[in-house]
């Protein structure tokens, strides 16, 4: 909650003082800043503080300022953030497992992750591979189903696929003189609910596709990217966006 975050909205009456510090914030902030519409709503309650139309106030958990239009509360600006909302991105050189907690929420229902440049210390072909975590824990059950379609540049190769594994596989390296480059569709890991990947890649030898669920209705807050075999990762960066429910 911001320093000049208000907890009550103030009804002075007859022989009550007015102190500096209730002078203060109000002069400070213009119109009532609440952390969230819980505070906003407690503030405001109660029969000494009826709500009249036309009373404003700022929200720092959505960073919007409202008014009361004499029956609910609605929104001045700046509006909600549409489209893709980023949320947080990291490197993964330096280790061969990358482990990022506390980025599903239930603000967004999918997401997408974006790998660029990613590149093994050691030579030799490898998938890199994508697992789902919850409360610090990647989960590495034999839930997790995909298949592919893989082509080279002139030709099709063809594909492979992944029953009841421990692992979705999304892309490949082949040593540093290889890289990854995904685009990774992630759909409702917040929810108890079956979530869904879908990886459109470009490997320094080929492209291709990948399509997968984790089957089980399971709630995640994280993700795992992984290399094995070849050593930790030379290079790559991670970017991960949220879709704006509206």
């Amino acid at each position: 909650m911001g320093a000049n975050a208000q907890t009550t909205v103030q009804k002075f009456v007859d022989g009550a003082v007015l102190t500096a510090a209730q002078q203060n914030t109000s002069a400070a902030t213009g119109v009532p800043v609440f952390a969230t519409t819980v505070t906003r709503d407690a503030a405001f309650g109660g029969a000494n503080k009826v709500l009249a139309e036309g009373q404003t106030c700022y929200l720092e958990s959505t960073n919007v300022v409202q008014f009361y239009d004499g029956a609910a509360w609605a929104t001045v600006g700046p509006t909600a953030a549409s489209g893709l909302v980023f949320i947080t991105s990291g490197t993964l050189s330096g280790a061969a497992v990358k482990n990022v907690d506390n980025v599903f929420t239930s603000s967004y229902s999918n997401y997408v992750l974006k790998v660029n440049n990613a590149s093994a210390v050691n030579s030799g072909a490898a998938f890199i591979d994508l697992q789902m975590r919850a409360s610090g824990t990647t989960n590495a059950t034999s839930n997790y189903t995909w298949a592919s379609i893989t082509n080279s540049y002139t030709t099709s190769v063809g594909g492979g696929a992944s029953t009841n594994g421990t692992r979705w596989g999304f892309g490949g390296v082949d040593g540093v003189t290889s890289v990854t480059s995904a685009s990774i569709e992630i759909g409702s890991p917040q929810l108890t609910a079956i979530t869904t990947m879908q990886s459109n890649y470009l490997y320094s030898i080929n492209v291709g596709s990948y399509f997968g669920f984790f089957n089980a209705t399971t709630s995640f807050d994280g993700f795992s990217i992984s290399v094995t075999g070849l050593g930790n990762f030379d290079n790559g960066t991670y970017s991960l966006y949220g879709y704006s429910n509206s």
